[in-house]
C-alpha cells in the first residue's frame, strides 16, 4: 500500500489549488472561514461556478458529463476546495441522487435530470426520514398508489417526510415511498422523483436551537407524480436506497472540512488565551491525531481502489469516525470561548458586528469568532444520528467484519 501522491497527482493538486484561488468568490470564502450564515444564493453561486467548469459532478464518469477523475483526484479536489473556504456543495443532487439515476435510471431520466444537476441550476432535496421512521427507515409509511389515466399511469402520493435538510430551497425531491404493504417492509418500497412545485406539496420549516430553519417537514397531499418518474423497478427502492446511503455516509466523514476546522480551532484557542493551557492543548492534539488517522483510512480506501483491489465496505466506519470528530471540534471551539460562545445575533454578524465593547457592545467579550460557536455545537449533535445512527452503524460494521 502506497499512500504517497505521485508527481502527476501533486501537479493535479496544484492545478486545482490555482483554479479555486482564482474562481472562489472572496465574500463566500470569508463567510465560510468565519462560520457566517450562507444564503441559498451563496451556495448556488459556487455550485454554478463549478457547473460551468464541469466540476460540480466531480465524482461523475465522463460518459455522464463528469471529469472522469480517479478516486485520489476526487479526494484532492475536495481537500483544496475545503481548505480554500469553499462552501460544502449540497450533496443531494450531485453526490446522492445523481449516482442512483446513473446506475438505475432509464436513459430518458438520465437525459432529463442529470444536466440540471451538473449545472447547479436545479436544487434537489432528500425525502427519506419520516416521523417514527428514521434509523428504522424500512418502516416508512408515505404511500404512493399507482393509477391508470387516459394520458398514462401516475402515482398519487400521501404522507410526510421530516428533517429534510434545506428542503425550503428544493426544486425536486427524491423520495422513498411505499408501493406495497405485503411481505417484508423492505420489499414494498419504491424510489420516486417528485417536482416540489406540484400541487399538494407543502414545506414547513423546523426552527432549530440556533434559530435557523435548516430542516423541514414536507407534506404530500394527493400529489400526482407521472409514472415515468419512478427510478428502476417498482418495489426495488430499498436496493437503490442502500446504494445511495453508501455515498451519503462516505460524504458525512468529510475529513477535508475537519482539517480546515482544526486550524480554525487553533486560531480560536490562541485568540481566547487558552492555547497556553497544556490540558486544553492536549485535547487539540488528540483531535489532530484522530483526524490524521481518519485521513489515513480514507487514503487506504483510495489506494485500494487505485490498485484495482476491492476494499472492505467501510462507509459506516467512515461515517462513525467522521461524525464524532465533527462533534469534538465544535465542542472544543465552544469550550475555548467559554460564556462568550453563547450570545449570537445573526443579523449583527452578517453586518460585521457582534457586540464588541470597543464598539459599544452590550456585553464583555463578544468577539465575532465566538458568536456562532454554541449554536454550531448544538447543531452538530445531529451528525451521529443522520445518515444512519452510529449505534446502528456499529452493528453493521461488526457484522461485516465478524460475520453474522
Amino acid at each position: 500500500m502506497d499512500l504517497q501522491f505521485t508527481a502527476a497527482e501533486l501537479a493535479f493538486r496544484a492545478e486545482i489549488r490555482a483554479w479555486v484561488a482564482e474562481n472562489l468568490p472572496a465574500d463566500i470564502s470569508r463567510k465560510v472561514h468565519g462560520a457566517l450564515r450562507l444564503t441559498r444564493e451563496d451556495m448556488q453561486r459556487w455550485a454554478r461556478i463549478l457547473g460551468r467548469k464541469g466540476w460540480l459532478g466531480w465524482g461523475w464518469p465522463r460518459q455522464f458529463g463528469g471529469p472522469g477523475w480517479s478516486a485520489v483526484e476526487r479526494h484532492l479536489f475536495e481537500e483544496e476546495c475545503a481548505l480554500a473556504g469553499a462552501p460544502r456543495v449540497a450533496p443531494f443532487g450531485p453526490i446522492m441522487v445523481a449516482p442512483v439515476i446513473m446506475a438505475f435510471g432509464s436513459p430518458e431520466q438520465q437525459r432529463r435530470f442529470l444536466p440540471g444537476i451538473a449545472s447547479g441550476d436545479v436544487w434537489w432535496s432528500q425525502g427519506y426520514s419520516e416521523p417514527g421512521s428514521g434509523s428504522d427507515l424500512a418502516s416508512l409509511r408515505t404511500r404512493a398508489e399507482r393509477v391508470a389515466t387516459g394520458t398514462g399511469d401516475k402515482y398519487v402520493v400521501n404522507g410526510q417526510k421530516t428533517w429534510t435538510t434545506l428542503g425550503q430551497y428544493g426544486d425536486w425531491i427524491f423520495c422513498l415511498v411505499r408501493t406495497r404493504t405485503e411481505g417484508k417492509p423492505q420489499s414494498g418500497i419504491s424510489f420516486l422523483l417528485i417536482d416540489m412545485k406540484s400541487p399538494g406539496v407543502s414545506v414547513r420549516p423546523i426552527v432549530l436551537l440556533d434559530g435557523e430553519p435548516e430542516v423541514n417537514d414536507v407534506f404530500f397531499d394527493d400529489v400526482e407524480v407521472p409514472a415515468e418518474n419512478l427510478v428502476g423497478e417498482e418495489n426495488k427502492g430499498w436496493t437503490y436506497a442502500k446504494y445511495l446511503l453508501a455515498h451519503e455516509r462516505t460524504n458525512i466523514a468529510d475529513v477535508n472540512r475537519a482539517k480546515r476546522e482544526l486550524e480554525r480551532l487553533k486560531r480560536i484557542a490562541q485568540a481566547e488565551g487558552v492555547w497556553d493551557d497544556v490540558r486544553f492543548r492536549d485535547q487539540i492534539a488528540l483531535l489532530e491525531v484522530d483526524i490524521v488517522a481518519l485521513e489515513m483510512l480514507v487514503l487506504r480506501v483510495l489506494s485500494a481502489e487505485k490498485s484495482g483491489r476491492q476494499s472492505l465496505d467501510i462507509a459506516g466506519l467512515l461515517k462513525i469516525r467522521g461524525s464524532e470528530i465533527q462533534q469534538r471540534y465544535t465542542e472544543l471551539m465552544m469550550l475555548a470561548a467559554g460564556p462568550y460562545a453563547v450570545p449570537c445575533i445573526r443579523e449583527a454578524m452578517d453586518a460585521g458586528w457582534q457586540g464588541d465593547p470597543a464598539l459599544g457592545g452590550p456585553w464583555p467579550g463578544g468577539a465575532a469568532h465566538c458568536a456562532p460557536l454554541a449554536a454550531t455545537y448544538f447543531n452538530y449533535r445531529k451528525t451521529t444520528i443522520y445518515g444512519g445512527s452510529n449505534e446502528v452503524q456499529r452493528n453493521i460494521v461488526a457484522q461485516t467484519v465478524l460475520g453474522s
